[in-house]
């Protein structure tokens, strides 16, 4: 299958082995991955502020540089979420009838990483092996928006070698949610801290989930936790991540 690869803002600029890991991972699977460069942000901050004008040519021109893909592929379930519920109802509300269109026709072609995985390709054992105890976070858009259930889990139960125990409270949000961090800092750190507490009962090595944001605000709270303790914290890393890996990366 030819697939292409929608990368994300986030994993664009700040975490780009997660891109690079969902690619090794589609080819060792024996599929053909394309990187439209053309690509840019998908507009849903800018939907997610009240900018919704702003974020119609965003909208525009993912669908003009994604629409020729078979399938499109995104290791976000907040970036899937966006394209799935927002983009053509955004089209329809500025009278774009022929965008919404074609919004509606790319975003049921576009998928979250685990979706694409157990759905669309019919596996669930993609050869992994991580050996280490991990916890899994389910991100709210991808529990609340695309409703991914187990496929993530599914997915790490598969993996050669891995450790795997239930996340307390899992289902309950780590309180980042893009700028509700910053315009509700003091609720996010509640949160966070309800979050950091449940994962670091789990006596895991590693804390994955399917979105680098969540991670990002789970993993800096860890580590300055783990600065003002000394003690060492799990690390966060993407689904990509633990099931890009092989035994010969381990050794």
């Amino acid at each position: 299958m030819r697939v292409g690869l929608f990368i994300t803002c986030l994993a664009d600029t700040m975490f780009p082995e997660v891109g690079k890991s969902t690619v090794r991972l589609l080819e060792r699977l024996g599929h053909d991955v394309t990187f439209p460069e053309e690509q840019t942000c998908c507009g849903q901050m800018h939907v997610n502020t009240g900018y919704q004008r702003q974020a119609l040519p965003l909208i525009e021109h993912h669908v003009d540089v994604f629409e020729g893909c078979e399938v499109v592929v995104a290791p976000s379930g907040s970036c899937v979420g966006s394209v799935r519920h927002q983009h053509a109802s955004v089209a329809a509300r500025a009278g774009r009838t022929a965008l919404a269109e074609r919004a509606t026709s790319l975003a049921a072609r576009t998928y979250e990483l685990s979706e694409l995985l157990v759905d669309v390709l019919g596996v669930t054992d993609v050869g992994a092996w991580f050996p280490h105890r991990v916890t899994y976070h389910p991100t709210c858009h991808s529990l609340r928006m695309l409703r991914v259930g187990d496929r993530p889990l599914s997915l790490l139960r598969a993996v050669g070698g891995i450790d795997l125990v239930e996340l307390p409270a899992a289902d309950q949000c780590c309180g980042f949610g893009g700028t509700f961090a910053i315009k509700n800092a003091d609720t996010s750190t509640a949160m966070l801290t309800d979050k950091m507490t449940a994962v670091l009962s789990t006596g895991a090595d590693v804390v994955t989930a399917g979105d680098s944001s969540c991670l990002m605000h789970i993993g800096g709270g860890l580590s300055r936790l783990s600065r003002e303790t000394d003690d060492t914290t799990p690390r966060p890393l993407h689904l990509a991540q633990v099931l890009a890996s092989t035994r010969e990366e381990s050794a």
